[in-house]
C-alpha cells in the first residue's frame, strides 16, 4: 500500500518561507512524476507543481520563482520549498503520485496547513 505523509506546514507572515517535505512508501518512487496540490477554503484543489521522473519540473503561474520543487529519491521524499509567501497562498496542500511505473498512482497524502498572515 503507498502512503504519503506531508510535513513542514505551519503559519508564517507574508515575505516568509517554508519547506514542506513529502515521505512516500510503498511504491518505486524514482519511477514517478510526483504533484504538490493546494486547496484554500471554498476553492477547488489546484496543481502547484510538478516533478517527473526524469526531474523535469513545472509549475502554476502564480508561484513561479517563488516556490521549487525537488526531489531526493534516496529518500523517497519530494519537497516544496515556497518563499516570498502570499496570504493567498494560503491552504492545505498535499502531494500526490501523478503518474508512472513505480506504481500507487493517484495516491494522496493527507495535507499540511500552509498559513499565511499579511
Amino acid at each position: 500500500q503507498v502512503q504519503l505523509v506531508e510535513s513542514g506546514g505551519g503559519l508564517v507572515q507574508a515575505g516568509g518561507s517554508l519547506m514542506l517535505s513529502c515521505a512516500v512508501s510503498g511504491s518505486r518512487f524514482s519511477l514517478n512524476a510526483m504533484g504538490w496540490y493546494r486547496q484554500a477554503p471554498g476553492k477547488q484543489r489546484e496543481s502547484v507543481a510538478i516533478i517527473t521522473s526524469g526531474g523535469t519540473t513545472t509549475y502554476r503561474d502564480s508561484v513561479k520563482g517563488r516556490f521549487t520543487i525537488s526531489r531526493d529519491n534516496a529518500k523517497n521524499t519530494v519537497y516544496l520549498q515556497l518563499n516570498n509567501l502570499k496570504p493567498e497562498d494560503t491552504a492545505v496542500y498535499y502531494c500526490r503520485v501523478l503518474r508512472g511505473a513505480g506504481g500507487g498512482v493517484d495516491s494522496w497524502g493527507q495535507g499540511t496547513q500552509v498559513t499565511v498572515s499579511s
